[in-house]
């Protein structure tokens, strides 16, 4: 059998006047999961529009394309010319899971949630001549996996070509995210076993990993046992947490211990009325400056994400959230847009409003207003969240927030990282056009490698509080 599996690009990601690096950073490690479960002489290719031109001249059997909210367009336009000469195409994703009706329209199958149990029940099908039109998935679990198909993904055209996912979803249940519609019907939260992810990882070259969970911290007894594991592997990696794990007592410093030097964190707004109102409740009454704290004391740098256009945000959250950032010192920050996509609490509220712009998937990027805000109006939430990148990225502001920094060494580490991360796109775009992102990766290392040092003295005050809980 002929298998093709495409990942088509976000719309974002195809901009004319350049391409972030950020669209470059990680293979399409979902298909290459699936890719596992395919026969050993199966024909199969993997392609990324986000780092390669699609082939699309050629004449698979089957066609699988994974779709996300933004690429949605694009991925019914590639489904819609595989079907006409003839091809089987099967679509899922987060997207599909949402809209499958719309979706149904453009592929012969479509996959609502996770697909660890449909997609081997739909080859079975398949090769039996009586695929079904839709499989929905109710049985989570991540145990007997086969082996992630890495040797199909092109490993020279990403900076990280070793991500990886240990867990699927994620315990929290936050209004506007995608997680609830997606793993409905069975467990939203469920881990690998540790043997299994730590054989991953053993699989994987060089030193750098990205863990693309979406809360690698989520499960503290599998985090921890994941970090005990790692220990003495000598890798860096970085990951996602919430701020309520950051501020757990040993966990972060067993992650630490084992390469931790970067973390994303969802602060998303620093009012607490719009938390409850979109249900984060895991982040209200945190402290965030001493979560930022106790990543900055350990070496671990910090990517905040903040959200704009909540119910309580004015014309002056832009400026106070990114004054906020800069004085904590936080190296990177990623904003967004509040973006109600379909299927989320968020979405069937403002649908309920009638406060719903337009169904425009392009446009749901974070980048643009697609609802009508309630005290902003969606010119003023746009120019503001451009605003809001402006001006954390300046260069005085990058000064500004590296003088947090107690030594110079972390003051250069911080400049070194958020101004090459922001400020040299073109360098960035040169890199992605020529196909040599991937020799930036020693970069990388050797930035990451700066972080997560400290002196006798500096670990001494940052265990003795561990060690007196561990006593206690």
């Amino acid at each position: 059998m002929r298998v093709k599996m495409i990942l088509p690009a976000l719309t974002e990601a195809k901009s004319p006047f350049f391409r972030p690096i950020k669209y470059a950073l990680f293979p399409p490690l979902g298909l290459a999961t699936l890719a596992g479960y395919l026969d050993a002489e199966d024909e199969v290719q993997i392609q990324d529009e986000h780092v390669e031109t699609l082939q699309l001249n050629d004449t698979p059997d089957l066609v699988v394309i994974q779709v996300y909210i933004t690429s949605a367009y694009r991925a019914y336009e590639l489904a819609d010319a595989y079907r006409k000469r003839g091809a089987y195409v099967a679509m899922g994703g987060l997207h599909v899971t949402s809209l499958p009706q719309e979706a149904a329209q453009h592929a012969d199958t479509v996959f609502l949630g996770p697909g660890e149990d449909t997609w081997p029940q739909f080859l079975k099908d398949f090769r039996g001549g009586k695929p079904a039109p839709l499989y929905r998935s109710q049985q989570r679990t991540l145990l007997g996996l086969p082996l992630i198909r890495r040797d199909l993904i092109k490993r020279h055209l990403y900076l990280v070509p070793n991500s990886i996912v240990v867990s699927r979803g994620c315990p929290h249940r936050c209004d506007f995210c995608y997680k609830e519609a997606f793993f409905e019907g069975g467990k939203g939260f469920y881990t690998q076993t540790v043997d299994d992810a730590l054989a991953e990882i053993s699989r994987l070259p060089g030193r750098h990993l990205y863990f693309l969970d979406d809360h690698l911290f989520g499960n503290v007894r599998f985090a921890s046992d994941l970090f005990a594991g790692m220990r003495g592997m000598g890798r860096l990696w970085q990951a996602a947490a919430t701020v309520q794990s950051v501020l757990r007592p040993r966990l972060l410093e067993m992650a630490v211990d084992c390469g931790l030097r970067s973390l994303f964190v969802g602060f998303e707004t620093l009012n607490p009325h719009n938390l409850r109102a979109q249900q984060k409740y895991q982040n209200l009454n945190r402290d965030y400056g001493a979560a930022i704290r106790r990543l900055h004391d350990l070496g671990v740098m910090v990517n905040g994400s903040f959200v704009f256009g909540m119910d309580e945000d004015d014309e002056d959250v832009f400026a106070r959230t990114v004054d906020w950032a800069i004085s904590q010192g936080i190296e990177t920050a990623t904003f967004h847009i509040l973006t109600p996509y379909p299927g989320t609490a968020l979405h069937l509220r403002m649908v309920q409003q009638g406060r719903i712009l337009h169904d425009n998937w392009d446009l749901y990027d974070t980048r643009h207003v697609v609802f009508r805000p309630a005290r902003l109006s969606p010119n003023a939430l746009e120019t503001g969240y451009w605003r809001a990148y402006r001006d954390f990225y300046r260069w005085s502001a990058i000064w500004q927030g590296a003088q947090s920094k107690a030594s110079w060494s972390r003051r250069l580490r911080h400049v070194a990282y958020a101004g090459g991360w922001k400020k040299f796109e073109p360098f960035w775009d040169a890199a992605i056009r020529l196909r040599q992102v991937r020799t930036l990766l020693p970069l990388l290392e050797a930035i990451l490698s700066g972080f997560g040092q400290y002196s006798s003295s500096e670990e001494n005050t940052i265990f003795a509080p561990q060690r007196e809980n561990l006593a206690a």
